[in-house]
């Protein structure tokens, strides 16, 4: 009997570490599972940011077309600028020219308004002094005449003595 004791003493102790085995077998199991919903937790809680950066990446990657679009636009402007702001110098300069061309030419309207008055002032003192010669003219047309006449009768004065 003792060996039956024995045995049943060695069972119970077999059977009192297989308990303390089995909970710590639960304890880990038990932690285990926390760990797995903790994990669960960490990959849902990374699925959502993944989609949320995955989400802005799509609003980056609108933002970026929106920003080359943009960057296209600004050279075409600054192309053109450019191009009006050698236009607009090319026109300063004609328009600098032309000032240039207007000032000369109006000196030389001026100049020749001048030399017109004074040849009208020449052309009327001519006038002027070609009306005396004409009346001085006629007068000594009429002058001549007399003394044509005069000069005739004396003749056929003469003739007739």
């Amino acid at each position: 009997m003792d060996k039956l004791k024995e045995k049943l003493n060695k069972l119970k102790l077999d059977a009192e570490t297989w308990q303390e085995k089995a909970d710590e077998h639960q304890g880990k199991i038990k932690e285990l599972e926390q760990e797995s919903l903790e994990k669960d937790n960490q990959i849902q809680s990374l699925t959502r940011k993944n989609e949320v950066l995955e989400e802005q990446l799509e609003k980056a990657e609108t933002e970026l077309d929106e920003i080359k679009k943009t960057a296209g636009e600004a050279t075409s402007l600054k192309t053109s600028n450019d191009n009006y702001t050698k236009k607009n110098q090319m026109l300063e300069e004609e328009l600098e020219s032309s000032d240039k061309t207007l000032k000369e030419t109006t000196t030389k309207l001026r100049e020749t308004d001048i030399k017109a008055e004074q040849l009208e002032k020449k052309v009327a003192s001519l006038e002027t002094e070609k009306s005396e010669l004409e009346t001085k003219f006629e007068e000594l047309e009429e002058k001549y005449k007399q003394a044509k006449a005069e000069l005739d009768e004396i003749s056929s004065q003469l003739e007739s003595l």
